[in-house]
C-alpha cells in the first residue's frame, strides 16, 4: 500500500515538473512575428520585415550571473572588413533568449551586433555591465568572430519589462552608462515599483536618446504593467532627447515583440544613420502621429 501510495503522490509532482520544464522553453514572441504583427504605417511595415542579412548565432560561457552570452550576428561579418553597431538587450523576467530567438534574429538582419545572456535579474543593471565588458574583450580578441568587428562608438540597448527597468539602470547609474549611444525601454516597469525591488535608476541623469513604447491593456494593479500618468511621470524625467507612445489594444507581455518595427527603425535611424527611418520620428509629419495602430504620442528631439 505504501508504495502504491508512493506511485500516486509522485505521478503528479513528475508531471508537474515536467509541466514547468516545458513552460521554459515555450517561445515568448511568435516565430513568424514579422508576418502577423499588424502595421499602420509604411515605415513601421518595412522595418517589421526581416531585413537583407542572413543570420548566424553563437554562445560562450560567461560568468555565474549570465551563464552564456549569445550572439547574433550577420553572416557576411565573418567575411568582411566592416564594424557593426550593437544592440544589447536585457531579459524580462521569466524570458529569458532562448524564449525570443526570434527577436535576436530579426535585429541581426538588418545588420546589428545582438547580444544577450541568462540574467534573471536584469533590473539591477550588473548583466548589462558584464555585457559591455564582454563586447569590448571580444573586439580584441584575435580568436572571437567578433573581433576587430564591433564598432564602439554605436551601441544601443534595450530590454522589456524588468529589462525595461534595466535599461534605465544601465544608461544611469552605471559605470558603463556612457558606453551606450540610445536606448528603448518597453513596458518598463514603473518607477516606483522598480525602486521596491531594487532597481535603483534615476531617469533625471539618462542623457541619450531614448524611446519608451507600452501597451494600453493589462492588470495595471500589479504594479509591473506602466499605466499612462506613470509612463508621463517618467517620460517628463529624462532630461536627454526622447519619444513615448502606446500601442492601442496591447498588453504588457506582447509588447515585447509588437511594435519592433519602431524598435528597429529607432536602432537603424540612431544607430546606422537611415534618414528613412527616422521619418517615423521626426520631420514636419512623423509617422507615429499619424499611426492610427498608436496613442499618447510625445516626441522632444530637440535636445
Amino acid at each position: 500500500m505504501l508504495k502504491i501510495l508512493g506511485i500516486i503522490i509522485l505521478i503528479p509532482i513528475v508531471l508537474i515538473i515536467g509541466l514547468l520544464v516545458l513552460l521554459s522553453f515555450v517561445s515568448s514572441v511568435p516565430k513568424n512575428y514579422t508576418k502577423e504583427v499588424k502595421t499602420g504605417g509604411d515605415i513601421e511595415a518595412k522595418y517589421l520585415r526581416v531585413g537583407e542579412y542572413k543570420v548566424k548565432s553563437t554562445k560562450s560561457k560567461a560568468t555565474e550571473l549570465t551563464k552564456y552570452n549569445y550572439v547574433y550576428y550577420p553572416e557576411e561579418l565573418e567575411s568582411r572588413n566592416k564594424k557593426y553597431p550593437v544592440v544589447v538587450v536585457l531579459n524580462g523576467t521569466g524570458v529569458l533568449p532562448k524564449k525570443y530567438k526570434a527577436l535576436f534574429k530579426h535585429l541581426a538582419s538588418w545588420g546589428f551586433i545582438v547580444v544577450g545572456n541568462d540574467d534573471g535579474s536584469t533590473g539591477f543593471g550588473k548583466s548589462s555591465e558584464e555585457t559591455i565588458d564582454y563586447i569590448k574583450k571580444a573586439n580584441a580578441d584575435k580568436d572571437s568572430v567578433l573581433y576587430g568587428k564591433i564598432d564602439i562608438d554605436n551601441i544601443g540597448i534595450t530590454g522589456h519589462s524588468q529589462g525595461g527597468a534595466g535599461v534605465f539602470t544601465s544608461i544611469s547609474v552605471m559605470e558603463h552608462k556612457d558606453a551606450y549611444k540610445t536606448a528603448v525601454a518597453l513596458s518598463p516597469t514603473q518607477e516606483e515599483s522598480a525602486l521596491a525591488f531594487g532597481w535603483n535608476y534615476d531617469l533625471t541623469k539618462i542623457n541619450i536618446p531614448t524611446l519608451i513604447i507600452a501597451g494600453t491593456q493589462g492588470d495595471f494593479e500589479t504594479k509591473m504593467v506602466i499605466p499612462i500618468e506613470k509612463m508621463i511621470d517618467m517620460y517628463n524625467k529624462i532630461p536627454s532627447s526622447k519619444v513615448m507612445m502606446r500601442r492601442i489594444d496591447a498588453e504588457h507581455g506582447t509588447m515585447l515583440y509588437t511594435a519592433d518595427g519602431y524598435v528597429t527603425a529607432w536602432f537603424m535611424w540612431q544607430l546606422q544613420g537611415d534618414e528613412e527611418a527616422s521619418r517615423a520620428f521626426v520631420g514636419d509629419n512623423p509617422e507615429i502621429l499619424k499611426n492610427e495602430l498608436y496613442q499618447d504620442q510625445k516626441i522632444n528631439l530637440s535636445n
